[in-house]
């Protein structure tokens, strides 16, 4: 198990749930990351996550070895973009870490109201939401840390993961993530040929691949789920990753006022 909190990260929460409270704490050191998404459902239930993270590999602690249920196998419609063997990977790494979230959640409709809590070493992020939006937060997150390859690019926003993150954020997040690696590679690279391109069209073609995944993970959902929140929680992401090729220029013009030089 991961190092613990202090106990600074268990003060009281002072404000109602409806809009994000943060509190800020001292993680004391840590042989992991960890983030907890704690769900409480408005007729009193809760279901809570815990997912530890290395803090090299930005990668999902080993979990056990099954048994998991057929929609998990990399065979099962797998997607198109998966460049993993069922000889090494017999179970897609994405569906294996969605199975207890599937799993709880199987009955639970999209647009049920949920009190969403997500705590980490540095803060606890309150929100009253719905099922599948608070889903989707806790899934775009998972899909990060997988180990899919795939969605190996967003282990550096999962790093400092911003639960429930708008189109705008997210967009932001995004492309000032692909710039900082590109500043990265360059000043790395021993070769002057090597150039800092600012083009965002390789990131545009990461979303690209991206929605294949979303789109492969939601049919695997629905052979695992009844009612439609889990499932919902899936289209939420791809429809981000489908948007952000064309919200891009849109949200960078909106942005750009922030970063004048001039009065």
């Amino acid at each position: 198990m991961c190092g613990t909190r202090k106990e600074t990260l268990k003060k009281q929460r002072l404000h109602a749930v409806e809009n994000h409270d943060i509190h800020t704490g001292d993680a004391g050191e840590m042989d992991c990351l960890v983030i907890t998404y704690t769900f409480t459902m408005a007729r009193g239930d809760r279901a809570s996550f815990r997912l530890e993270i290395d803090p090299v590999s930005i990668e999902l602690r080993p979990q056990g070895g099954g048994p998991f249920p057929e929609w998990t196998r990399l065979t099962f419609k797998r997607c198109r973009v998966c460049t993993l063997t069922p000889s090494a990977h017999p179970f897609c790494p994405i569906a294996v870490r969605l199975v207890p979230i599937v799993d709880r959640f199987k009955d639970v409709r999209s647009y049920e109201e949920v009190s969403l809590e997500v705590e980490t070493a540095e803060r606890t992020t309150l929100k009253v939401t719905s099922a599948q939006k608070a889903l989707s937060s806790l899934m775009g997150l998972l899909c990060a840390v997988s180990g899919c390859p795939a969605t190996r690019f967003l282990r550096p926003m999962a790093r400092f993961h911003l639960p429930l993150a708008t189109q705008e954020e997210t967009v932001y997040r995004a492309v000032s993530t692909y710039l900082l690696s590109r500043y990265f590679m360059v000043n790395n690279s021993t070769s002057n040929a090597l150039a800092m391109n600012v083009s965002l069209d390789p990131l545009v073609r990461k979303y690209k691949a991206l929605e294949e995944v979303n789109t492969g993970m939601s049919e695997r959902i629905r052979s695992g789920a009844r009612l439609d929140a889990a499932v919902n929680a899936m289209v939420i992401l791809d429809s981000f990753a489908k948007a952000l090729p064309f919200a891009v220029e849109d949200s960078l013009e909106r942005l750009r006022p922030l970063f004048s030089t001039t009065p």
